[in-house]
């Protein structure tokens, strides 16, 4: 207890005496940017993953083709799970003599469990959100089926041999989702009334939905429970899976989240460990007193990491603290933005700021502070004499473990932390013997320079290798920063660039070969923007290398549910838009029997170059052989395909074809016109699902820009550090050059001219490690397409040397004041 008395005593005095100022500081910006931002982002991650519940319409979905066991609603029932169920089918509506194919939904009365549904009177203008579906005996239906079978509302629709009343208008349906081959215009009507339509007999093609809302956990041992039971043609819906132009910008916006953070604790952890080195290099001489006073070397460790951990604790306290007001801020800030029930925080995100503090602290701090360990009872006598520097391994594998557990916790990607740790690594070694060499050949033109900056000039090459960390630090800051905003900036234009305004938002389907150039003329005639024609053939993956399909795959993956189902095929003799060949080559002749896989099913298949893939079709079979690997962008609402079989493949087999257009609400009625004359095409209206996609888009977004903050406050703290850590020493050079004459101009001028300098060069090598690290995040890791940012090379050097430049002039401003007497006479004793 006497020893950890003294560790508070000294870390007491240095408080009082503003040692530990800068340090706190950077400790307590650290934490609370880690922390603001871990809760953050675990609340908007939580807040998202809640919102996109409302695309399935509850926290767990069934699809069936079969009603549900009696035992799945009792489970649900033990769990306290609350249940709804929906019926999907298509069915010929009659009225007026007009004809039209619709989709009908049938729903049971606690339905939707998550979001909600829009409807619309006469008027057309003032929709109503409610959270249950139609009553007893009436209907709502999409606008165009009002106009397609010449009703308005008020009369009567008659669905098989039930007559419902239109009631009301749907305008929104919160998870209009699914096989694209049952779209057509929506009619929703209560799940009492569908015995009575006598519509659904035995083999009739139904698509059961069971719902289920509950506690998390219940819904965990429920979802456990249930899985085994689970027959190849039923499944578990899930937003990545099912949802996949939702899934994408989701997964690819919680990377960026999570890559937000370490940059500020990366930024961070670089103005801790300047501080404390200027810290532990400010207590030599007291440390050498200890040590003449009979202290050992481990009670020394013991002592100074005693005052560290304790403030640690109380600063990342502080941290933890202010990063949840912080947050709570951002939240208000994006009321407007944010869904209106967001999760409420999470004591273990805190709690995870709280740690990273302290692991923070002891990474960056600890490699200096094992300095003071070293120091010898001679520089009592003898200042000059320096203890050991801490070894490279120490100092860089510390920090750099942190930074990689961070990264994978961060980004659960392996594959991005090592690009991120090994790219930069490599990078940094490189450029740091490139600024010694540069700082080295600089040396030789100090003749030619006037004497204000070869006085510049000198307060850099004095210590070059001081200088060397200083211009990596900046660099590193610079960097972070930069790469924080560039990757930003880059991935809201690519999701702007994947869903422009005429971005496709209806898909014609089922539309015949004979068929195929009438319609196409028809669209041209309208005006109307589309996609390629694709062919389109339902078959199923039965077997790969003659090994059946079902001994290959793994349970609940993406090539179990593919193989679990018809898969739409297709062949094309050019490579359809947006796809990108990552492996083998695509087809220049018209040769039979070769197919294209798509990458992430290839994966999950084990599919590789050359192997030979069985497929059945109605009650045959065909094999083709792998050609090439395909990388599809599932973003942009066009028609993509698992599987594009090579022209003359599938020639023998009846198909139908699809593709995907652009019109505007003005020409809606153009719908009906076409739907009249192709009565057995089906029209698939996305308008909706684009609309929910663009505003989560928009949210993420704003959320990034406010995260973008922190970046610049902790690369603020990272100047101030730096400028700080060299502090004494400009007072000591300070006071020499006034004794010699100089006047305080002079000494201000020289000071601007070294920290320039130093941020000019600090620029130059941000822009180089950041175009290394952008091209290797986009091409590797996020798939973005890369392009040089050429207007960095300008900018970057430049807002480095005046951000250096002034953090360091801000700074030491009050050095020049200083009396050059009593820093002497100081100096003296």
């Amino acid at each position: 207890m006497s020893r950890f008395n003294l560790a508070l005593r000294l870390l007491w005095r240095d408080s009082r005496s503003g040692e530990l100022t800068i340090l706190v500081l950077a400790l307590i910006i650290a934490v609370t940017s880690s922390t603001a931002i871990s809760v953050f982002a675990d609340r908007l991650q939580r807040t998202m993953t809640e919102q996109t519940a409302d695309f399935l319409a509850a926290d767990l979905v069934i699809t069936s083709p079969e009603l549900q066991p009696a035992n799945w609603l009792a489970k649900a029932k033990e769990l306290k799970l609350d249940n709804a169920q929906t019926t999907e089918f298509s069915s010929v509506l009659i009225e007026n003599d007009e004809m039209l194919l619709a989709s009908i939904k049938a729903v049971s009365k606690a339905y939707p469990l998550r979001g909600y549904l829009k409807v619309t009177g006469s008027d057309y203008l003032q929709e109503q959100t409610v959270h249950q579906g139609p009553k007893l005996g009436s209907a709502w239906v999409e606008k165009r089926v009002l106009s397609a079978l010449k009703l308005k509302l008020g009369d009567a629709l008659t669905v098989g041999e039930k007559k419902l009343i239109v009631s009301q208008i749907l305008t929104y349906e919160t998870d209009k989702q699914g096989d694209f081959y049952s779209f057509s215009p929506r009619v929703m009507m209560n799940d009492a009334d569908l015995h009575a339509t006598g519509i659904i007999q035995p083999g009739s093609h139904v698509h059961y939905f069971f719902q289920y809302r509950g506690d998390s956990k219940a819904l965990l041992e429920f979802n456990r429970w249930l899985k085994p039971q689970l027959n190849p043609s039923q499944r578990i819906l899930d937003i990545h899976n099912d949802r996949p132009e939702l899934g994408s910008a989701l997964s690819r916006a919680e990377r960026y989240l999570g890559l937000s953070s370490i940059v500020v604790i990366l930024i961070s952890g670089v103005a801790i460990a300047m501080a404390t080195r200027r810290y532990t290099e400010r207590h030599f001489n007291a440390t050498a007193i200890l040590r003449c006073l009979g202290i050992k070397q481990s009670e020394i460790l013991w002592l100074y990491g005693c005052q560290f951990m304790f403030l640690g604790l109380v600063a990342s306290s502080i941290g933890c603290l202010l990063g949840w007001i912080a947050q709570q801020g951002l939240f208000y800030l994006l009321r407007s933005l944010l869904p209106q029930q967001g999760a409420n925080p999470s004591w273990l995100a805190v709690f995870f700021g709280f740690i990273i503090g302290i692991a923070v602290l002891l990474a960056f701090a600890l490699p200096p502070l094992l300095r003071l360990k070293q120091v010898s009872p001679l520089r009592v006598l003898r200042r000059e004499l320096e203890p050991l520097p801490t070894s490279a391994w120490l100092v860089y594998g510390l920090a750099l473990a942190i930074i990689g557990l961070l990264l994978e916790r961060y980004t659960h990607d392996l594959k991005m932390t090592a690009t991120i740790l090994g790219v930069g690594l490599i990078t940094l070694v490189l450029l740091g013997l490139l600024v010694y060499g540069i700082l080295k050949l600089a040396a030789k033109l100090l003749p030619q320079m006037s004497l204000i900056w070869r006085f510049g000039l000198q307060g850099i090459l004095r210590n070059t290798q001081a200088s060397v960390s200083q211009i990596l630090a900046f660099s590193i800051t610079l960097v972070a920063m930069v790469l924080s905003f560039t990757v930003r900036t880059d991935l809201i234009d690519n999701w702007e660039k994947q869903l422009p305004e005429n971005a496709a938002n209806h898909f014609a389907l089922n539309i015949f070969p004979e068929q195929q150039t009438a319609f196409q003329q028809d669209m041209l005639k309208n005006g109307i923007q589309h996609s390629q024609f694709y062919p389109v053939i339902k078959g199923r993956l039965v077997e790969i290398n003659n090994t059946p399909v079902q001994q290959v795959v793994s349970k609940d993956s993406q090539g179990d549910n593919a193989t679990h189902r018809e898969l739409s095929l297709t062949w094309s003799k050019s490579l359809p838009e947006e796809n990108k060949i990552t492996g083998g080559e695509w087809w220049q002749n018209a040769q039979p029997g070769l197919v294209s896989v798509e990458q992430k099913l290839a994966d999950s298949l084990k599919i590789k170059l050359h192997d030979q893939l069985t497929f059945t079709v109605g009650s045959q079979q065909i094999k083709a052989t792998v050609a090439s690997i395909r990388v599809l962008d599932w973003d942009t609402m066009k028609p993509n395909f698992y599987m594009v079989f090579s022209p003359g493949t599938l020639d023998a087999y009846p198909s139908t074809f699809m593709t995907s257009f652009y019109l505007p609400q003005t020409q809606k009625n153009v719908l009906n016109t076409l739907v009249k004359k192709y009565p057995a095409t089906t029209i698939l209206e996305v308008d909706v699902i684009l609309k929910q996609f663009k505003s989560i888009l928009t949210q993420l977004t704003q959320a990034i820009n406010y995260l973008l903050y922190f970046s610049l406050l902790a690369g603020f703290t990272v100047l101030f550090a730096a400028v700080y850590a060299t502090l004494d020493y400009r007072i000591q050079e300070g006071a020499i050059i006034r004794t010699l004459g100089a006047k305080r101009s002079f000494l201000t001028k020289i000071h601007l001219i070294e920290f320039g300098l130093l941020g000019l060069i600090a620029g130059l090598i941000t822009v180089v490690i950041s175009e290394v690290l952008i091209y290797s995040l986009y091409s590797k890791v996020m798939h973005i397409d890369y392009s040089p940012n050429y207007y960095l090379w300008l900018i970057i050097p430049i807002i480095g040397s005046l951000c250096v430049g002034l953090a360091g002039y801000s700074g030491i401003r009050h050095v020049v004041n200083q009396s050059p007497v009593s820093i002497l006479r100081e100096l003296s004793s």
